[in-house]
């Protein structure tokens, strides 16, 4: 996929550019944005909350994909279809 295909899929389903990263994926209809670890997008499809979907802004080390020395804490969070965030998540 192109770069700017990849910017179009964002931008269609509403990413808040803050929470742009390298990977998007559209699961059930909900936008995966960045380095999301599995069990969290599980929980979103089990509780199936009024969001657009879940990011992990950045590549925090120590998160799925990132792993390495030095995990660093971070915060997986929600976004809704006015860019509004919430943390679902910290790891």
């Amino acid at each position: 996929m192109r770069g700017n295909q990849l910017l179009d899929i964002k931008i269609k389903y509403k990413v808040p550019n803050n929470l742009y990263s390298c990977h998007t994926a559209i699961v059930e209809g909900y936008v995966i944005e960045g380095h999301v670890p599995a069990d969290t997008v599980r929980r979103l499809l089990k509780e199936k909350p009024a969001v657009v979907g879940l990011a992990v802004p950045g590549m925090p080390i120590g998160s799925p994909g990132m792993e390495g020395p030095n995990p660093q804490p971070y915060e997986v969070l929600t976004f809704d279809k006015d860019g509004r965030t919430a943390v679902y998540a910290k790891r």
